[in-house]
């Protein structure tokens, strides 16, 4: 249960990121969100469902889950799915595509802050033992005086 948590917030921080920092991820969630708002608007009007069913219908045709538990009834609810699928369906695509784009950015990085971190550790361990070496040798040569 811990990763699902810890996996949902590093999601959360991606899309944070994506939104922060990257204009087409911007626009793309935005684009989202308004055929999201729009096809859940259109199926609430049109085919009378509530807002939930009609947002629940959305979220399931635009990931391709599509239960088929609500489905649309009239020609022009038929062909407006159509269309919504269409165009849902590559946005979706999208915006995934961005938000693994900026984990595995994100990973990256980790990975090289830790290898500089690694690299910064061994230079300093080598100072070190140059340090105590010289520091010996130097104690050694009084010591014979």
């Amino acid at each position: 249960m811990t990763t699902f948590f810890f996996n949902l917030y590093k999601l959360m921080r991606a899309i944070l990121h994506g939104v922060r920092s990257d204009e087409e991820f911007r626009i793309l969630m935005f684009i989202l969100l308004t055929l999201l708002g729009g096809g859940t608007y259109f199926y609430w009007h049109v085919e009378g469902w509530g807002v939930l069913d009609s947002l629940y219908f959305c979220v399931m045709t635009m990931s391709t889950v599509g239960y088929g538990d609500i489905t649309p009834t009239t020609d022009l609810s038929k062909g407006f799915t159509i269309i919504y699928t269409l165009l849902s369906v590559g946005i979706f695509a999208a915006v995934i595509t961005k938000i693994v784009s900026v984990i595995m950015a994100d990973k990256k990085a980790s990975k090289d802050r830790k290898q500089r971190k690694k690299e910064v550790k061994k230079k300093l361990a080598g100072i070190i033992e140059q340090s105590v070496d010289h520091t010996e040798s130097s104690h050694g040569d009084e010591s014979k005086e």
